[in-house]
């Protein structure tokens, strides 16, 4: 079976890659065969699925770089995933309605389609509730969404929360007081900021308190109007901390609680507030819970593959336990 895409009104190097990288990726996903001629893609294969599933994925990308982006081999990879898994049309309803964050230092937009149901509860809700696995954007998309929100003057300031818990790690025994005992537990919050804004920008904002990076025990007894404040690492606080948390906004003020409830370093996973209200605060209007996976981790292809390992290592112990029981 023979399929064809035509290229010819658009750059053809923002679309294959480096050495054609991205039309071997395709390639090596389905059982077909790739050419490229003057402006035209054409895919042989003897199964026609495979060769309609690599059309539409090449298809997608085109479009991409029609819309004037250069596709990566992570867009790609994303794509090839999207249509084997018999998800085209949601792919398609993806790339057709962008959704792109303004006034940052660079353009930050989602990459997956759970991303964009991410950012797009963001804008449609005051409390946000972001659980899924490392290398989903939990953080780096909510203050994505702080900056744009600040530089748009729709908030006054940010304030960006982390629980001091200890991983495995003693505080006691790092050396310098207690702000420089802390300051590891901050870092990530601060290299997400400076991803979006000038360092010495970060800098001043951070001086005149309209930045604060803050662990959450400062939050308490604090009223916030007028702010966008993001809790991180949310697995990692108590039922009470989370209740505090949460009831710390003031008028036009808007939260994004993130976490991955696979790794809390609590002493029990009953302890964590971010596991207990999402029994609690479900059916309360104007917050919304947003569930992220593997599918959507924009790192490395193998992190995608080391979440789904530990979480069938997760299965079977459980499998085990019940069945000792």
């Amino acid at each position: 079976m023979t399929h064809k895409v035509s290229v010819e009104d658009i750059d053809s190097v923002h679309l294959y890659g480096r050495n054609d990288v991205n039309l071997r990726l395709v390639q090596d996903s389905f059982d077909v065969k790739v050419a490229v001629r003057g402006g035209e893609i054409t895919i042989v294969g003897d199964d026609d699925d495979e060769a309609t599933k690599a059309e539409k994925v090449l298809t997608e990308m085109a479009n991409l770089v029609r819309r004037g982006r250069t596709v990566r081999r992570e867009d790609v990879s994303y794509a090839i995933r999207m249509v084997q898994a018999d998800h085209a049309e949601e792919l398609t309803q993806f790339y057709a309605t962008g959704t792109r964050l303004k006034g940052l230092k660079k353009p930050v937009e989602p990459k997956t389609v759970g991303q964009k149901k991410y950012v797009e509860a963001m804008l449609k809700h005051d409390i946000v509730v972001a659980i899924g696995p490392a290398g989903t954007g939990k953080t780096y998309l909510a203050v994505a969404m702080a900056v744009a929100a600040l530089r748009q003057k729709e908030v006054e300031r940010i304030v960006l929360v982390r629980p001091a818990v200890e991983a495995g790690e003693s505080l006691g025994y790092l050396p310098g007081d207690f702000q420089e005992k802390i300051a590891p537990y901050l870092r990530p919050l601060y290299d997400a900021l400076r991803d979006m804004m000038d360092p010495e920008r970060v800098r001043r904002l951070t001086e005149i308190g309209t930045i604060e990076v803050i662990p959450l025990a400062y939050m308490r007894g604090r009223t916030l109007n007028d702010a966008f404040v993001i809790l991180d690492e949310a697995q990692n606080s108590t039922m009470p901390q989370m209740k505090m948390f949460l009831t710390r906004l003031g008028f036009s003020s808007r939260a994004v609680v993130t976490g991955d409830i696979t790794q809390i370093d609590l002493t029990s996973r009953k302890l964590s507030g971010l596991v207990r209200i999402q029994e609690i605060l479900t059916d309360i209007k104007g917050i919304e819970f947003v569930y992220l996976n593997e599918s959507d981790v924009v790192r490395h292809r193998l992190v995608r593959e080391v979440i789904k390992a530990f979480e069938r290592y997760a299965r079977a112990r459980e499998e085990r336990a019940q069945e000792d029981d």
